[in-house]
């Protein structure tokens, strides 16, 4: 195995941040050809991943990221499952098994077999030692610890297979948002980006909002009015079709602009093009309900003082490199296995 130490890994990462602001040629027809492979990976969409992960690659957040991560001699091999839902969603687990030192095996989602390929692929021209410490397989083997993301169904799998090994084993997680009537337009059009980036696919996307009783849906209408766009895509045209028609059927009260259906609902995942919402009397009750759910929580976007972990509007979908899935810190998963 080619000598790695963790300065070497640093320049790497810092170099792939500066790679990823500039794409090279290949990057590019990747991120032009990605939709050709999967109808949801429009070209803008994977240029907001690749933008996401440039911004999250910047100098200062990978030297501080790397103050947590203690460089490991002796290897491990971590058995990888990755999900597909976004552009580049896995790409995170990824960095973070090379960084501490050890041996990627990666079972790529057939969503996405490409793009994450490709961006790997630039890592190691950015520093060689990295092509022995990443192997992409069909089946996980000989592994050491397991990192799994998928369902909440396929979570029961892994925790049969995976169960006697080191483990991190996500499930489904959505995001909410709560209002307090007195947002700017700005912060509305900030939250459809939080709604519709990625056309509402990952955990981090805002599948349901809290609003004050009383509160103008007008409001919230004109604010995501510039997302309307979104209702082009045909797959996810469908969708709005789809639910719209069950919910005239069913003659289920709910709010419809167009191109973003509103139901009442006390559930947090809502179908594609649907946003459920909530009313509530005092921001205490929401919090309180909020952390009662907390395990089923990616994110809560809000302006408001509750006493979680919020981001400001517009900003689920940009974490920071410690920002880690389901809130279990996969560095300190990693450090404990050297």
């Amino acid at each position: 195995m080619s000598v790695l130490n963790i300065d070497k890994v640093i320049i790497a990462y810092k170099r792939l941040g500066k790679a990823l602001s500039n794409p090279t040629d290949i990057l590019e027809n990747s991120i032009i050809s990605a939709q050709n492979s999967n109808a949801w990976f429009t070209e803008e969409n994977v240029r907001k991943s690749v933008s996401s992960f440039a911004e999250m690659l910047n100098d200062n957040d990978i030297d501080e990221w790397f103050k947590s991560i203690k460089f490991s001699n002796s290897p491990k091999k971590i058995g990888l499952i990755l999900a597909g839902n976004i552009p580049m969603v896995g790409l995170h687990d990824v960095l973070t098994v090379l960084a501490t030192g050890n041996i990627a095996l990666i079972k790529l989602s057939s969503s996405d077999d490409k793009l994450i390929k490709t961006i790997i692929s630039e890592l190691i021209n950015t520093e060689t030692g990295f092509e022995d410490r990443i192997e992409y397989v069909e089946r996980l083997k000989d592994f050491d610890a397991v990192i799994a993301t998928g369902s909440n169904n396929s979570s029961r799998y892994f925790d049969y297979y995976f169960g006697k090994v080191p483990n991190i084993i996500r499930k489904n997680r959505n995001s909410v948002a709560v209002l307090n009537g007195d947002e700017s337009f700005d912060d509305i059009q900030n939250l459809g980006a939080d709604i519709f980036d990625y056309f509402g696919l990952g955990c981090r996307n805002v599948s349901k909002i809290y609003y004050p009783k009383g509160y103008d849906i007008a409001k919230f209408y004109e604010g995501i009015e510039s997302f309307q766009p979104t209702i082009n895509h045909f797959k996810y045209n469908n969708n709005y079709d789809y639910n719209k028609s069950i919910y005239l059927v069913n003659t289920a009260k709910h709010f419809d602009n167009g191109f973003l259906l509103l139901k009442e609902d006390e559930s947090l995942a809502s179908p594609l093009a649907v946003l459920f919402y909530e009313e509530y009397n005092e921001l205490k009750e929401v919090e309180e309900k909020l952390k009662d759910k907390s395990a089923q929580i990616q994110c809560v976007i809000t302006n408001s003082p509750l006493n979680l972990k919020t981001y400001g509007f517009g900003q689920s979908q940009h974490p920071k490199l410690w920002d880690y899935a389901d809130d279990v810190n996969t560095v300190e998963f990693l450090n404990e296995l050297i």
